[in-house]
């Protein structure tokens, strides 16, 4: 602790606002980075498979291996920011994803594009835990850190805006290798800036790497990713995932019981009221947001409705809504509450679901693309100040385990959340009748969430 409050204080009182303005400008880019691919690659499947005359399973891995690796290693990454420093896990990331987008760019096979993708989910991992530490250190106060962190989570629906709508006009007019390219001077601009604006901490008192534990938490986080991989094309392979996910998981809760304080997650973090709220909230959240955008372009292009380039550009309202509303949140906290704020937010996204599950039958899109805004409402009131609840609800010398924690929570809200809301729609016989089962059982699931994240928020104004 006292590493990290000697760095924060050599910030000087006179370069401190330019300089964290700068900070935040670094992180954001990061954000960008990895989201934004998330958002384009989807579009290059089809040509990145004719180009390589590959088939669906391997097109699927080309998706989903940088998933899988990014879950497997969410934990491992914040351990080491906490250990070796979050600047440099930071930096670390931030090239690793940048030299995985060159290797992909120019895969002389569809299996190094496979490989190229894990790595980049290998900086992605890096990424994002330390990016929610360093805004933890870095704005220690909780009004500024709110703003930042609305700032930062308005940048996830800048990438879902403008990722598709880019991704398809640098396929048609470059090609697919563009797609990776387009990260790269996101990636290298991020690495300069960084030891520029970003001071460096750390905490390795009373820490260690822990392998029989990190070895849990892969097993436990890849099983379950895999399995919900794996749901869309064999369910029965996707049952004996989960097998050693459950296995794992009950092993991993022994083995951190019995290492306490030095633990890779100490099990008393959990006990922290706000911290559990806002990992249920989160997880809660995502479930009904990916479900959301995985059934309704595909409910409309499967009925003919729209065309895959209609159904992208019928997903902006959700995304403009997001990025609009994020950076307010910090200012709704103060007004109302962290409490009022995060679960009015994952309610607000249960009302969403709810239109577009009652109008799925319905002539024209007024309602459903209502149903959309409002689940970009809710994310963006919800989504920055969950984020600062479970940072926040720990010390700063924890800060990188908190921040893997919450993005544990989101990558297993959004796996289970498409897994989920799918096995609804198929049950359902898919289709508009589909639709609406998902989106009134999504619904529901958002609302419990919302309740729960009320039971346990704090009373306080600011959290």
């Amino acid at each position: 602790m006292n590493v990290i409050a000697r760095e924060i204080v050599d910030v000087s009182p006179a370069r401190a606002p330019r300089r964290a303005g700068l900070a935040l400008l670094t992180l954001c880019l990061a954000v960008l980075i990895a989201q934004v691919d998330t958002a384009v690659v989807n579009l290059a499947v089809r040509p990145i498979g004719a180009y390589f005359r590959a088939g669906v399973g391997a097109m699927q891995w080309v998706v989903d291996s940088y998933n899988l690796v990014y879950a497997v290693l969410l934990l491992t990454g914040g351990l080491l920011a906490d250990l070796y420093g979050r600047r440099f896990i930071f930096m670390a990331g931030a090239i690793t994803f940048t030299l995985a987008s060159l290797v992909c760019a120019f895969a002389p096979s569809v299996v190094v594009l496979i490989g190229g993708r894990a790595i980049a989910g290998l900086g992605a991992a890096f990424i994002i835990p330390a990016s929610l530490a360093i805004i933890r250190v870095v704005w220690q106060e909780p009004t500024a850190r709110g703003r930042a962190l609305g700032i930062w989570a308005a940048c996830n629906g800048v990438a879902f805006a403008v990722g598709p709508t880019l991704g398809g006009l640098l396929i048609h007019h470059f090609g697919w290798p563009s797609v990776f390219l387009l990260v790269v001077p996101l990636g290298i601009a991020t690495f300069i800036l960084a030891p520029l604006a970003i001071p460096e901490s750390r905490d390795p008192a009373n820490r260690r790497f822990d392998a029989p534990a990190q070895m849990l938490g892969m097993v436990a986080l890849g099983s379950l990713a895999f399995a919900a991989i794996e749901s869309h094309q064999s369910w029965r392979l996707a049952l004996v995932a989960l097998a050693p996910a459950v296995i794992a998981l009950i092993l991993f809760v022994t083995v951190e019981r019995l290492g306490g304080p030095t633990a890779l997650v100490p099990l008393d973090i959990f006990r922290i009221r706000e911290f559990r709220g806002a990992a249920v909230a989160t997880a809660g959240m995502t479930f009904g947001m990916y479900g959301t955008i995985f059934l309704v372009p595909l409910t409309w292009q499967s009925t003919g409705r729209m065309d895959p380039v209609e159904a992208g550009l019928a997903l902006m309202p959700m995304a403009l809504v997001f990025v609009v509303v994020s950076p307010f949140s910090g200012t709704m906290v103060r007004k109302f509450g962290a409490r009022a704020t995060t679960s009015g937010g994952v309610f607000v996204i249960s009302l969403g679901l709810l239109l577009i599950g009652t109008s799925a039958g319905w002539p024209g899109i007024l309602l459903p693309e209502i149903g959309l805004a409002l689940t970009g409402l809710g994310m963006g009131l919800a989504t920055g100040p969950l984020m600062g609840i479970a940072v926040g609800a720990v010390a700063a010398s924890r800060s990188g385990t908190a921040s893997s924690l919450i993005n544990v929570a989101r990558m297993a809200g959004a796996t289970i959340g498409v897994a989920g809301l799918g096995s609804a729609f198929a049950f359902a016989g898919g289709g508009e009748t589909g639709l609406c089962a998902a989106m009134l059982f999504g619904g529901v699931v958002q609302f419990a969430c919302a309740a729960f994240a009320w039971s346990a928020g704090s009373t306080s104004e600011q959290d």
